[in-house]
């Protein structure tokens, strides 16, 4: 081989050297562009859709996805009106181990963020801890601002707030939620893991019984006699006589719902299913139809309320006595304790109880609400204790437990469990029979006798055959009943040809007015605000004026007395 071709050899040797190594530091370069721009394709997906941050899920890692309230389903009235709802909106939160300068940090997000204090801003954030919420809820704007900030370690959440379109509507029966939508109070609470449907997914809304007008009414009118009455609260409660539905539910004061810091105080407590109260005279329609029921007197019987009756230390008297013997009628037109008594008396201690029993006057409402008390029944029921629970005194029970036990009364003697749910379509409801058909359809009677001619006549609004009950009870108190402190009540229902509402107002400690000439008893606020109320549903219910105002029951009645009055050899008394 000559010199030039070994020159040759020697040279295409070092080329495909070079080359080949050429080639890899070009492969090796390319795979390091690929890997370079995986990385950033990987961390464009992350930022676009999964999240922010780009970091392993470890222990003690920010992980807002942990930290993000519930999303919860939709509630509406029966008639789809939307109760509460869920509003998209922005939390702002931070890792401080990603913070560059947290005094920084510190000065200039208190300066936009109202109500965020600097010294509890900066504890947090100098804490040990990798997630730290900053404010919930934030506002469009002040969203916007803290983003101008531009500062490592803050960033935002997606988040639902839990609202409620109508404010203090339904406070009470709705609730609320806490800062992590979790529910707190009313249905929000009984339903909570119904209503919870994390942080997505479908969900099927929660449809309740109520009517949206006819709470509205009931609010408006139980609101107008406080202030008319100057009264310390006011509550009432609408139900279907003939399903146990609740359409309408309000206990005053109330709260928005909206605004945590609203709920404070007495406007916390709800009145229709948490308090439990000495009803009064209105317990006589329970009286009377566990006498009549039982046989132990008879609508055309009666009892001497001729004088007071004694009962160790104490007197049972009637507040304004006729001072003569009474029919059942009259006993329950003019409100006699002493005839109720011995009516309750008649009816014995055993008996009285399970009639009350039946009623659902002895135990908790089975409403799904989370505020709910027991009745208070005394522990030694003897015949004391008997007589005067005859007139509403000695037991106290809630003013649902009231409706749902007068719903029974006149819806032809069929006790239905109250319930804020929906029961349309649902076809046949489930009740059990407390009294005879017979004896409801002579409570009927005597209640629309009571409204027509009675201590409800306040309440009478022509062509609707309201029937009812007053219920003027003082307030128990230290040591005793407190003179002058009463919770003034009525109990209604109408058309009493075929009831289908039943109405319960109370007005806690009502002032007399010069328009009451002074008096403050039911018959003078409870009765003529739920006469206001009723006149108001009754058309939106479709319920048309009668123009037969049931003479014919009130003439029936009235010979019924009559004939009772000249039986007991005292004279007659035209109503």
């Amino acid at each position: 081989m000559t010199g030039v071709e070994q020159s040759r050899v020697l040279l295409d040797g070092a080329m495909s050297r070079a080359l080949t190594i050429g080639r890899h530091r070009l492969m090796i370069t390319g795979a390091l562009f690929l890997f370079g721009f995986f990385i950033i394709a990987v961390r464009l997906v992350d930022l676009m859709v999964i999240g922010d941050g780009f970091e392993p899920r470890f222990a003690g890692v920010a992980d807002p996805a942990r930290h993000t309230r519930l999303v919860r389903h939709d509630i509406i009235d029966r008639n789809g009106m939307l109760l509460a709802t869920n509003l998209p909106t922005a939390s702002v939160y931070a890792d401080p181990k990603r913070m560059l300068n947290i005094d920084d940090a510190v000065s200039k997000l208190s300066a936009v963020l109202p109500g965020v204090g600097r010294a509890e801003l900066a504890a947090k954030l100098k804490s040990q801890q990798r997630f730290v919420w900053i404010k919930r809820n934030l506002t469009p704007r002040q969203q916007a601002a803290v983003n101008r900030l531009g500062l490592p370690g803050v960033a935002f959440q997606r988040e639902a707030r839990r609202v409620y379109p109508q404010g203090r509507l339904f406070s009470h029966v709705i609730g609320s939620v806490d800062i992590d939508s979790r529910g707190i109070a009313g249905v929000e609470q009984a339903f909570d893991d119904s209503l919870s449907i994390g942080r997505e997914g479908p969900g099927e809304t929660l449809r309740l019984s109520l009517d949206t007008r006819f709470q509205h009414v009931l609010r408006q009118e139980l609101a107008l006699g406080m202030a008319r009455f100057r009264a310390a609260g006011a509550a009432g409660v609408i139900l279907d006589a003939n399903n146990g539905e609740v359409l309408a539910m309000v206990s005053l004061p109330d709260f928005d719902p909206n605004d945590p810091r609203d709920r404070t105080g007495a406007a916390r407590f709800n009145q229709v299913t948490l308090g439990v109260y000495e009803m009064g005279s209105t317990f006589k329609i329970f009286t009377a139809a566990m006498a009549l029921d039982s046989g132990v007197v008879a609508l055309s019987g009666g009892y001497d309320a001729s004088a007071p009756i004694p009962m160790g230390r104490f007197l049972i008297r009637d507040y304004k006595p006729k001072k003569r013997w009474l029919s059942v009628p009259e006993i329950f037109v003019y409100s006699s304790n002493i005839g109720a008594a011995k009516m309750a008396a008649d009816v014995g201690a055993e008996r009285q109880r399970a009639y009350l029993e039946r009623f659902g006057l002895m135990h908790a409402s089975d409403i799904e609400l989370p505020e709910v008390a027991t009745p208070l029944a005394p522990q030694r029921w003897g015949e004391l204790s008997t007589m005067t629970i005859g007139y509403g005194h000695g037991i106290a029970v809630s003013l649902l437990q009231v409706a749902s036990a007068t719903a029974a009364v006149v819806n032809g003697g069929i006790f239905y469990s109250p319930t804020l749910l929906s029961r349309d379509g649902m076809g046949w409801v489930i009740g059990r029979r407390v009294i005879s058909a017979r004896t409801s359809q002579q409570m009927r009677l005597m209640m629309r006798l009571n409204v027509a001619e009675g201590t409800g006549k306040k309440a009478d609004i022509r062509g609707y055959q309201i029937g009812g009950k007053t219920g003027s009870a003082d307030k128990a108190g230290k040591g005793g009943y407190r003179r002058r402190a009463l919770l003034s009540s009525f109990v209604a229902a109408f058309p009493m040809s075929a009831p289908r509402y039943v109405v319960v107002v109370m007005f806690d400690e009502p002032q007399g007015t010069a328009e009451t000439s002074n008096f403050a008893t039911a018959g003078w606020n409870a009765a003529p605000t739920t006469g206001r109320i009723i006149a108001r549903i009754g058309p939106m219910a479709g319920i048309a004026v009668s123009d037969d105002d049931d003479r014919e029951a009130r003439g029936l009645l009235i010979k019924i007395a009559d004939r009772a009055a000249t039986k007991g050899k005292e004279p007659g008394v035209a109503f």
